[in-house]
C-alpha cells in the first residue's frame, strides 16, 4: 500500500456498482453509440455523453464520422440506446424506466474543427497523430490477486458480477438491475490478510418484502449470502481470515425504487469503481463514450498495461504509471514509475525501461492495443481493469521477457 509505514496494520475499502446502476446506465448508452460508430467507422471520433432520469435519456457530444455506414449508425441511434436499455434489465415501465416508454433526446453534433486539425489521423504524412487532450493518466498493478488488480475492487467488482449472473439466467425473479457492493480488506505489512466487512444493497421487487417490516425478507437477504457473497469470497480469496468478517445486505432495509427512476445516471460519475478503486492515483478523466484519439482513455489503458507487466515481470510487486500528454502533441511529456518502495530498480531506471518497450505516442499505443474496434460496451460495467477476452487488450501480459531483458541491460550500463 502507498504508505509511509508499510508494516503498520490498516483498513482499506473499495466499492463497485452493478450495470443498473444509473451511472453505468449512461455509461454503457456512451460506450454502445461508439461501438456503433466505430464497428463502421475505425477512425471516428465520439465524445458523446449522457444523462438518464425518470422516463428520459438525453445523449450529447461530438461525433466526427467519415463512412455512410457509421452515418447510418448515427441515423439509428435511437434504437441502440432504446436496446441497450433493454440489455441491461429495464424492461418494465412500472419500475419508472424502461427501454420501450422512455424519451429520448440526442443533441450529437460535428467535432470541433480546431481540436481535429491537433489531432490528425495521419492521412496528412507530414504530420504524426497528437494527443485529442491535455492531461494525466494513471496506470496501477499490484501483486494481490492472480490479476494484479488490488483485493478490494476486484472482489467488488465480482460480488455486481455474480448479482448480474443470477437476475439474467432468471434464478432469482425478484433480482432487478441496480446494485451496489463494497468490500474492506484488512492489511498488514502492506498484504492482504483478511475480509473485515462486506456490504451489497440490491434492488429488488416487493415480492419479497416482509410485510410485517417492510423490508427485504431474511430469506431474501439469505440468499444474497449464499449464492452472491460465500462463492465469491471462496473463490477470490479462498486463504484469507474471514473471522468476525461483518456483512451488511440491503443495510437501508428495502431498495425496490432505483435504476434512473431512483436517482439521475450521468457519464463518467464512476471514475473511482472503474479503475482501481482509490488505489493509486486518478488524474481525472473519464472513459466512457470516448474514441481511442483521447488520450485520457487509450493512455489509461496503456498505463494500465505497463504497470501489470512490470509487476508480472517480478520487477516490482505493486506499480503506479503516470503518463501525460499535451493536446496535438504525439510525444507525451512526462512518464514517471513509482513502485513505493516494493523495487530494486530505480524510477529513473525504470522510465528508461518503459520508453523503451512500449509504445508511447497515441498513434502507436493505439495500434499496438488494437483499440478501433467495437470493444467498449463490455468495459462500461464491472470495470475497465483485472478482466479477461479478446478486448482487454491491456491485460496482456506478454512483455514480462522483454521487460526483464531491458532492465538488465540498462543496470549493466
Amino acid at each position: 500500500m502507498p504508505s509511509t509505514d508499510r508494516d503498520s496494520a490498516h483498513l482499506f475499502t473499495s466499492e463497485s456498482v452493478s450495470m443498473g446502476h444509473p451511472d453505468k446506465v449512461a455509461d454503457q448508452i456512451s460506450d454502445a453509440l461508439l461501438d456503433s460508430f466505430i464497428e463502421h467507422d475505425p477512425r471516428a471520433k465520439c465524445a458523446i455523453e449522457t444523462l438518464v432520469t425518470t422516463g428520459l435519456v438525453v445523449v450529447a457530444g461530438e461525433v466526427a464520422l467519415h463512412t455512410q455506414a457509421a452515418n447510418d449508425a448515427l441515423g439509428r441511434a435511437e434504437e441502440t440506446i432504446r436496446d441497450t436499455i433493454r440489455r441491461i434489465g429495464y424492461d418494465d415501465a412500472a419500475g419508472g424506466f424502461d427501454y420501450r416508454s422512455c424519451a429520448v433526446i440526442r443533441t450529437l453534433h460535428a467535432q470541433s474543427a480546431d481540436i481535429s486539425r491537433g489531432v490528425n489521423d495521419g492521412d496528412d504524412a507530414s504530420r504524426e497523430q497528437g494527443a485529442g487532450d491535455q492531461g494525466m493518466m494513471f496506470g496501477f498493478a499490484c501483486d494481490e490477486t492472480e490479476s494484479l488488480m488490488p483485493l478490494p475492487i476486484q472482489l467488488s467488482h465480482r460480488l455486481v458480477e455474480r448479482l448480474a449472473e443470477l437476475r439474467q439466467n432468471g434464478r432469482f425473479g425478484w433480482l432487478r438491475p441496480d446494485a451496489k457492493s463494497q468490500v474492506t480488506v484488512r492489511y498488514e505489512g502492506g498484504a492482504p490478510v483478511g475480509l473485515h466487512t462486506v456490504l451489497i444493497s440490491t434492488q429488488h421487487t416487493e415480492e419479497v418484502v416482509d410485510t410485517k417490516t417492510n423490508e427485504m425478507s431474511a430469506e431474501a437477504k439469505k440468499i444474497i449470502r449464499r449464492e452472491v457473497i460465500e462463492p465469491v469470497v471462496e473463490r477470490e480469496c479462498p486463504s484469507l481470515s474471514t473471522n468476525k468478517l461483518i456483512l451488511h445486505v440491503n443495510p437501508t432495509g428495502r431498495f425496490v425504487i432505483g435504476g434512473p427512476h431512483g436517482d439521475s445516471g450521468l457519464t463518467g460519475r464512476k471514475i473511482i469503481v472503474d479503475t482501481y478503486g482509490g488505489r493509486g492515483r486518478h488524474g481525472g478523466g473519464a472513459f466512457s463514450g470516448k474514441d481511442p484519439s483521447k488520450v485520457d482513455r487509450s493512455a489509461a489503458y496503456m498505463a494500465r498495461h505497463i504497470a501489470k507487466n512490470i509487476v508480472a515481470a517480478e520487477l516490482a510487486t505493486q506499480c503506479e504509471v503516470q503518463l501525460a500528454y499535451a493536446i496535438g502533441v504525439a510525444e507525451p511529456v512526462s512518464v514517471y514509475v513509482e513502485t513505493f518502495g516494493s523495487s530494486d530498480l530505480s524510477p529513473a531506471v525504470l522510465e528508461r525501461v518503459v520508453r523503451e518497450v512500449f509504445p508511447l505516442k497515441p498513434a502507436r499505443l493505439i495500434e499496438y492495443l488494437n483499440l478501433r474496434r467495437p470493444i467498449y460496451f463490455e468495459t462500461a460495467r464491472h470495470g475497465h481493469f483485472g478482466r479477461e477476452g479478446d478486448g482487454f487488450t491491456w491485460e496482456k501480459t506478454h512483455r514480462v521477457a522483454d521487460l526483464r531483458n531491458a532492465a538488465n541491460v540498462l543496470q549493466a550500463v
